[in-house]
């Protein structure tokens, strides 16, 4: 571990947790934006156990303890579904929450911060980008295999900890209300991105006209499907424990398989200038595709199924247009590190949903033979 300054008392934090053991140190982990995340070794240096501890950040999930109800039940159904098949390994392919003291899942500090702490996963590791066809293999496949997991959870609804987190309609309007207040004059340079929104409407309601009609059933969903939110082994590559649950909650599977495609499918950067390097990489969203279908297949209805594709596109939009958003409004959610930033990011976007388009019916097709 690194000797980089904490901004918070760990060894203070650890102690309401059932932890047995000599605190030995800790360390920032991990690349996370979200929460501060911690790597804190107990025991002995040559035989030391590793926790991860986070600070929940109270300005994104507005609820910790609903949030905390959230993992807690879905950490404890996937637990039972490992237990009821035997599986090998289980605390390696679930987070495991450790308790307080008090038998809780959460420790609130003088501050009003709320911690958590998890059992360290062992050989495995998050990558950040996917390079391999046999990345998003895994991935999409430990996704999908954590949705059919929690196919069958119990009542009662998760609670919602972002509520609209994924609600395109509302995503679009917030877009054309940024665009009628124009509050930072910035509208008049972004104008064919614009045009490029409004040309597209039509596409949010798609998702939701279908769920209304109950052809699209509401699922238990990640809702952050990116690499680095599934833990893969260091000797085989699998794809062994989906982590990050905060956004756990009620939504449509397609959401989560779309969100997949728009991390996964660029070659470049999120907020690439050359936008001639966007374009869709074809091999992984095969790969993608197979691996999802190959733990999810059996439990999708054929509505789903059949939206697929466009799922991609629809998820690659509603961030492009929550990017352009932000731009519009003095750039007050998304972190930049130059002018235009978030408006890059959008552009970004728009090009593979372009790129998604002409490839629409060779991404069918993947469908179709990987369901065969």
């Amino acid at each position: 571990m690194t000797s980089t300054p904490l901004k918070h008392d760990l060894r203070s934090v650890a102690a309401h947790f059932e932890i047995g053991g000599e605190f030995l140190e800790a360390a920032p982990y991990g690349t996370g934006h979200i929460n501060d995340t911690y790597m804190v070794n107990y025991g002995k240096l040559e035989a030391a156990t590793k926790y991860i501890f986070q600070r929940i950040n109270h300005s994104i999930f507005k609820n910790p303890p609903a949030l905390m109800d959230n993992v807690a039940r879905v950490t404890s159904h996937v637990r039972r579904k490992l237990e009821e098949r035997h599986a090998d390994q289980i605390a390696r392919r679930v987070l495991t929450l450790v308790p307080t003291r008090e038998g809780g899942t959460w420790h609130v500090d003088a501050g009003g911060n709320h911690w958590r702490c998890y059992l360290f996963i062992e050989r495995a590791t998050t990558y950040d980008q996917i390079t391999t066809a046999a990345q998003a293999r895994e991935a999409a496949k430990a996704f999908g295999l954590f949705q059919k997991q929690l196919a069958d959870l119990p009542p009662p609804r998760l609670h919602e900890t972002v509520p609209g987190f994924h609600h395109s309609r509302q995503r679009f309007d917030a877009l054309r209300a940024a665009v009628e207040e124009d509050p930072c004059n910035r509208a008049a340079a972004v104008k064919p991105d614009i045009e490029f929104c409004l040309r597209h409407e039509p596409m949010v309601d798609v998702l939701l006209a279908l769920q209304a009609r109950g052809v699209l059933p509401e699922r238990v969903t990640h809702n952050d499907t990116k690499l680095n939110n599934v833990m893969l082994d260091d000797a085989t590559g699998e794809g062994v424990c989906v982590i990050d649950l905060d956004t756990v909650m009620p939504g449509l599977s397609l959401y989560d398989f779309g969100d997949m495609c728009r991390t996964a499918c660029s070659p470049t950067a999120e907020d690439e200038r050359d936008l001639s390097r966007v374009e869709a990489r074809m091999d992984i969203f095969e790969a993608l595709v197979r691996g999802y279908l190959a733990t999810a297949g059996g439990f999708l209805n054929p509505a789903e199924k059949d939206h697929l594709v466009f799922s991609a596109r629809l998820i690659t939009f509603e961030i492009g247009i929550r990017f352009l958003t932000d731009h519009l409004r003095g750039d007050r959610y998304f972190k930049i590190h130059r002018p235009g930033h978030n408006a890059d990011r959008a552009r970004v976007q728009f090009k593979m949903i372009e790129s998604f388009e002409r490839r629409e019916a060779e991404m069918n097709r993947a469908v179709k033979e990987a369901d065969a």
